[in-house]
């Protein structure tokens, strides 16, 4: 026993516990502020490296608990590597913040994270980066291209409604005009689409959803090419960008069922959107994996299925009484603004403020919802329920 004080024996008792046996499935949450090193050679040498390499020298560049969820995120979207922050949309605006300076132009799709749009005229604008809106198909892109035009960011399939874009072809265009490609990739989670192998540069998600799976932990993930890593690493580095290591290790936690949840919300979602299409209040169905969605070949080719999103147009001059009824009337749908979770969610998407380029004032109101892991047959009797008591 060493002949130290008590008090400094407590503060070092502990840090390395010696055992026999196995090891752990997953990794250890490792939370760390501080990093201690060996010598004053080792701090300098990584200190010099950590620029460049992945390092464990600070807790606000990131733990082995964090390292480890990069490393998953980098093999679903077959990434060079990933940064993780704090929510889904700190990932997007630190996308935007690597990729632009004061003076360029970015072209966003209009069917973007509608947050997106606040934050366009909140950071974008007042710090001299202009933007435009195209159209969600990308039809529009070549016109609305400017000399100073540094980055295309598209979503697709794209929020609420789901529309469909040719990202190569949108890719192909913007690198031989020497810009950038991100997108959102919230929608297809890394396995039912990937980007960056249809030629994005930088892929966001918020891990918040599919990827967390269990409606706890708020995270987003910037996954890159090597070309475009430099500047996103940079930048994270400079905002001190980090996540708890307890955040990142429920997302790991989550991620290793990912395809297996994916599969049983898209079997849910089908069948509730087959018993939907046949009901006299609904207009049009918006699912890119039905054949008459707009851009359902383009899911076709790009896709490898879908998920638990699906949204659907009332009738053109449906009350919006009529909806919050409909709405409030549902018992298994918890009415809340996110997904990707095990529970079923409904909210009303607002189309008219959602899209810019796409003209909604003559549509009818639109509902989103996303299909959890309960009986879909009990989820069938609820809607039932609900449009009966709404009278539609």
């Amino acid at each position: 026993m060493s002949n130290k004080g008590l008090q400094t024996r407590l503060v070092a008792a502990g840090k390395a516990p010696r055992y026999e046996g196995g090891s752990a499935v997953n990794p250890s949450i490792v939370r760390a502020s501080t990093v201690v090193f060996q010598n004053t050679a080792q701090q300098r040498e990584m200190r010099e490296r950590r620029g460049h390499d992945r390092l464990f020298t600070y807790g606000a560049r990131g733990t082995p608990t964090a390292f480890a969820l990069e490393d998953a995120v980098s093999e679903l979207e077959g990434a060079y590597r990933t940064r993780l922050l704090p929510t889904g949309l700190a990932a997007i605006a630190m996308t935007l913040l690597s990729y632009l300076r004061p003076g360029d132009h970015v072209l966003i799709s209009d069917s973007a994270y509608q947050p997106v749009r606040q934050l366009a005229h909140q950071f974008l604008e007042p710090y001299g980066i202009a933007f435009s809106f195209f159209a969600a198909d990308g039809s529009d892109v070549e016109a609305k291209w400017r000399p100073n035009t540094q980055l295309l960011y598209v979503e697709s399939p794209g929020s609420l409604v789901y529309e469909m874009c040719d990202l190569p072809a949108l890719a192909e265009i913007a690198h031989a005009r020497g810009a950038w490609v991100a997108a959102d990739n919230t929608w297809g989670s890394g396995c039912q689409y990937r980007p960056l192998a249809l030629g994005a540069d930088i892929s966001v998600m918020a891990a918040t959803k599919y990827l967390s799976g269990h409606s706890d932990v708020m995270m987003g993930t910037v996954a890159t090419t090597r070309d475009a890593w430099e500047p996103l690493a940079q930048r994270c580095d400079a905002f001190g960008m980090t996540v708890s290591p307890d955040d990142a290790w429920l997302v790991l936690r989550g991620i290793r069922t990912l395809i297996p949840r994916l599969a049983m919300h898209e079997r849910q979602a089908l069948k509730v959107a087959q018993w939907l299409a046949s009901q006299r209040g609904v207009t049009t169905l918006f699912c890119p994996a039905l054949t008459s969605h707009p851009g359902h070949d383009l899911w076709q080719r790009d896709c490898q299925g879908t998920n638990g999103l699906i949204s659907f147009e009332l009738t053109p001059g449906t009350s919006q009484a009529t909806v919050d009824r409909f709405i409030d009337s549902l018992e298994l749908f918890g009415i809340g603004a996110s997904w990707g979770g095990h529970e079923s969610l409904v909210t009303q998407a607002h189309m008219t403020q959602a899209r810019s380029v796409t003209d909604w004032s003559q549509r009818g109101p639109v509902v989103r919802l996303h299909i959890g892991l309960e009986d879909p047959n009990d989820l069938i009797d609820d809607l039932a329920r609900a449009l009966e008591r709404a009278g539609m």
